[in-house]
């Protein structure tokens, strides 16, 4: 959680809203991949990358 809060400082106070939708994209991309990983629709989703 402190890293979350410190993230949330440096992108307000160094006005870098823009880096949020980046960051958010790139976590949901490696919690697909985790998640994924498992079950059979995994060779589907690494032929994407």
């Amino acid at each position: 959680m402190n890293f979350i809060k410190e993230l949330w400082g440096f992108l307000r106070t160094r006005k870098k809203f823009w880096l949020l939708p980046l960051i958010l994209v790139l976590l949901i991309l490696g919690l697909l991949i985790v998640f994924a990983s498992g079950s059979a629709i995994a060779p589907f989703i690494y032929t994407i990358f």
